[in-house]
């Protein structure tokens, strides 16, 4: 008889796709069975006071196509937790940057109480969409 199977849940915006999401999803795809990813609507990227420059609808199908990725749903919201328990999650995979912040030391209890791990991984330290958005940005007004 087989183990159940082990579900493992990661969110973000993923505007501007590049290797550090590619980084994320590889190596969270490596811990779990299967890999549902969320997706961040354009009004939850604004309400966070940032602008998306790719459409959501592009930015989901982007996701749908990597290879590392078994479902990409779209995320509405920031609850984490009703997430992970309306996916059947086992862990939650985020970026360490989060790690230790009294934010995710809440989230970290909460989802233990639930059996959800929460598995940091390194940012790619030399890439990030705001990165190039300001690249893009001072490249353009060069000219």
């Amino acid at each position: 008889m087989k183990d159940k199977e082990i579900i493992g849940y990661t969110t973000g915006v993923y505007d501007l796709f590049h290797v550090g999401h590619l980084n994320l999803l590889k190596n969270a795809k490596g811990m779990c069975d299967r890999l549902i990813v969320g997706v961040t609507v354009d009004e939850l990227v604004s309400y966070k006071g940032k602008e998306a420059i790719i459409p959501f609808e592009e930015r989901i199908e982007i996701v749908r196509a990597c290879k590392y990725v078994d479902a990409a749903v779209p995320q509405y919201d920031m609850d984490k937790l009703t997430a992970c328990k309306k996916l059947g999650a086992s862990i939650l995979f985020v970026g360490d940057d989060w790690y230790s912040t009294d934010k995710w030391k809440e989230y970290e209890e909460k989802l233990g109480k639930e059996g959800i791990k929460i598995v940091y991984f390194p940012y790619t330290k030399s890439i990030s969409s705001t990165k190039i958005r300001n690249l893009l940005s001072e490249n353009h007004n060069e000219k």
